[in-house]
């Protein structure tokens, strides 16, 4: 079948990326075919028989035998528990990234960093005001062209960004992506005083976003909350929103110094 045949450029190899793969495609489509998952991901039909199998010992997936389907599997939600566990991620932080949702209309999310890199964590969005698509492929691997990644590129210090930068291609997801290293630098620089960082449709066309810092009491940055929306929607509003989301990320804040505590 052509849904099914191996595309070399495409096709993820080896054992681990093609599981990954598997589980990937289920968690995207829902509970899927065999063929659905063949003609997503590009594996051939017995292979993905064979990946399905294992994943079902293991427990990453779940057979529908009526529906002759596979689905994700119970195991995975322990590990979404491990990750929730490990970054610590306060109720009450949520709270107020859902806040920022329902107030401004936009798309909300916490990111955590880590050095130079960040996860993003939680999203609150809706059919009005979806998320960022994807949140895959260049993503993480272009702080320059995202909010999140400008916040995380100021925050450190002048030689670990000038070794960060030296010998990097910036890539141009967009033609208003920064590419130059010595525009980005300044960039940087304004971003690390005001603890604010803008992206105009630098990652994704039509869209921009703005993420503020949260940082720990020695001065550390440990998240960032974020919108993203439409270029339209800032009309007027750049200013409230700037104040919304800089509100947002100094409450937040206040939560993970006391600990996680409600204020």
């Amino acid at each position: 079948m052509a849904g099914t045949q191996e595309r070399d450029d495409e096709v993820p190899s080896g054992q681990i990326a093609r599981a990954i793969a598997v589980l990937e495609a289920v968690a995207e489509h829902g509970s899927s075919t065999a063929r659905t998952i063949a003609g997503a991901t590009g594996i051939p039909l017995p292979t993905v028989y064979r990946i399905a199998q294992e994943l079902i010992r293991a427990e990453y997936l779940v057979h529908l035998k009526d529906e002759q389907r596979f689905a994700l599997g119970y195991k995975l939600h322990r590990l979404a528990v491990g990750l929730h566990d490990d970054l610590g991620i306060p109720r009450a932080v949520r709270e107020e990234v859902h806040g920022m949702h329902r107030d401004l209309g936009m798309a909300a999310y916490l990111a955590i960093h880590r050095g130079t890199d960040f996860v993003v964590v939680h999203v609150s969005d809706s059919p009005a005001a979806p998320r960022l698509s994807p949140l895959g492929f260049g993503f993480h691997e272009s702080p320059h062209a995202t909010a999140f990644g400008k916040v995380g590129l100021s925050a450190l210090g002048i030689e670990e960004r000038d070794a960060f930068l030296a010998g990097r291609s910036l890539l141009a997801h967009t033609d208003h992506t920064v590419t130059d290293p010595d525009l980005l630098r300044r960039q940087l620089d304004e971003i690390a005083e005001r603890g604010m960082a803008w992206e105009h449709q630098e990652f994704q066309l039509g869209t921009d976003c703005l993420a503020a810092s949260i940082r720990a009491d020695d001065g550390m940055l440990v998240a960032t909350v974020a919108v993203s929306a439409p270029v339209a929607a800032y009309a007027g509003r750049v200013r409230h929103v700037e104040d919304r989301v800089r509100a947002c990320a100094s409450r937040a804040g206040r939560v993970y110094r006391l600990g996680g505590q409600h204020l």
